[in-house]
C-alpha cells in the first residue's frame, strides 16, 4: 500500500468537495436547491454514463435492480438531498462540520445492521462526535437554527449509502454505482421543486458555476476512489476530516461566515472521536492477524 499517496489524493479529494459545496452554494442564490438537483444530477449522470461507455461498461443492466442498488439509490438521495439543503441554508462550515460524524454513523450501522464487534471505547466515542453534533446545533437554545437538520438527514443518508455499497457485489462497477446515484437526483429535484414554487433562469453564470461544481466533484470522486485503493483505509480515513479545515477556509473568505466559540468546540469532539474510532479499528485488526 502506498500510504503517502494515499493521503495526497484523499486530501485533494476533501479539497474538492469543499470547492464544490461552494459553487453549489453561491449558486443557490440564484436558483431553487431542486433545480440544482436536476441539473447536477443529470449532467453528472451523462459525464460518467460517458465514462462508463468509454471503458465499455453498459450503465442500465439489472444491476440496477438488485436490492442492495436500490437502497443504496435511495439513501444516495436521502444524503445528497439533505446535504445540498443544508449547504444552501446554514454557514457552509456547520453544515460540513455535521457531515463528518458519518463515520460514526457507519460504525453504529456496522454494528447494528452488519452485527460487526464494537466495543465500549468506540461505543463511547460514537456518543462523544453525537454529543459534538448537538453542541454545534444547540436545540432547545436561541442558536438553534432548525435548518440544521438537514446537514443530520445528511449523515444518515450518506452512511446509509455507505453500508448499503458494503452489500453490493464487487463486479458492479463503481463508476456505475455513481452514475445511478446522479441521476436518481433528476425525479427527487422534481419533486422538490414541485413543493417549492418552480424552477429559476439559471444566467450564463449559474450554469458556468454548476458545470465547475460537476466537474470538480467527479475528480473528488476520482480522487477519493484512487486514495482507497492505493493507501490502508486506516492510514488515510483521518484526513476526511481536512473537508472542515477547506470549508472553514472557504466559509469564511468567501461567505464572511464566524463560527463561534461552541461551533469549535463541537468540531474538536466531532474529529477527535472520528480519529480515534479509526485508529480503535485499525488496532484491533491487527491484534486479529
Amino acid at each position: 500500500m502506498d500510504n503517502l499517496r494515499g493521503i495526497i489524493f484523499m486530501v485533494l479529494a476533501m479539497a474538492g468537495f469543499a470547492i464544490e459545496d461552494a459553487f453549489i452554494k453561491t449558486v443557490a442564490d440564484q436558483i431553487p436547491p431542486g433545480q440544482i438537483l436536476m441539473i447536477i444530477g443529470g449532467l453528472g449522470g451523462m459525464v460518467l454514463w460517458g465514462i462508463a461507455a468509454l471503458q465499455g461498461i453498459p450503465v442500465w443492466t439489472k444491476n440496477f435492480w438488485m436490492r442492495p442498488v436500490l437502497i443504496r439509490n435511495l439513501t444516495e438521495v436521502v444524503g445528497t438531498l439533505g446535504f445540498v439543503k443544508a449547504i444552501t441554508s446554514i454557514p457552509l462550515s456547520v453544515a460540513s462540520t455535521i457531515a463528518q460524524a458519518m463515520p460514526l454513523v457507519i460504525t453504529m450501522g456496522a454494528a447494528l445492521i452488519f452485527k460487526e464487534a464494537v466495543g465500549w471505547r468506540r461505543w463511547s466515542a460514537i456518543g462523544v462526535g453525537l454529543c459534538g453534533v448537538l453542541i454545534i446545533m444547540r436545540p432547545g437554545f436561541e442558536g438553534f437554527d432548525p435548518n440544521a437538520l438537514w446537514a443530520v438527514l445528511a449523515v444518515f443518508g450518506l452512511g446509509g449509502r455507505d453500508l448499503a455499497s458494503r452489500a453490493v457485489p464487487r463486479q458492479v462497477p463503481n463508476t456505475l454505482l455513481t452514475a445511478y446515484g446522479f441521476f436518481m437526483l433528476v425525479p427527487t429535484g422534481a419533486i422538490l421543486l414541485a413543493f417549492s414554487g418552480g424552477a429559476g433562469t439559471p444566467t450564463t453564470q449559474s450554469w458556468l458555476m454548476l458545470a465547475a461544481a460537476i466537474s470538480v466533484g467527479i475528480l473528488a470522486y476520482y480522487a477519493i476512489t484512487l486514495a482507497s485503493r492505493i493507501g490502508e483505509v486506516s492510514v488515510i480515513s483521518p484526513f476526511r476530516y481536512t473537508r472542515i479545515v477547506f470549508a472553514l477556509i472557504l466559509g469564511i473568505t468567501i461567505f464572511g461566515e464566524r463560527p463561534d466559540l461552541l461551533t469549535y468546540v463541537g468540531m474538536a469532539l466531532i474529529v477527535g472521536s472520528g480519529i480515534y474510532t479509526v485508529l480503535r479499528e485499525r488496532r484491533l485488526k491487527k491484534r486479529q492477524r
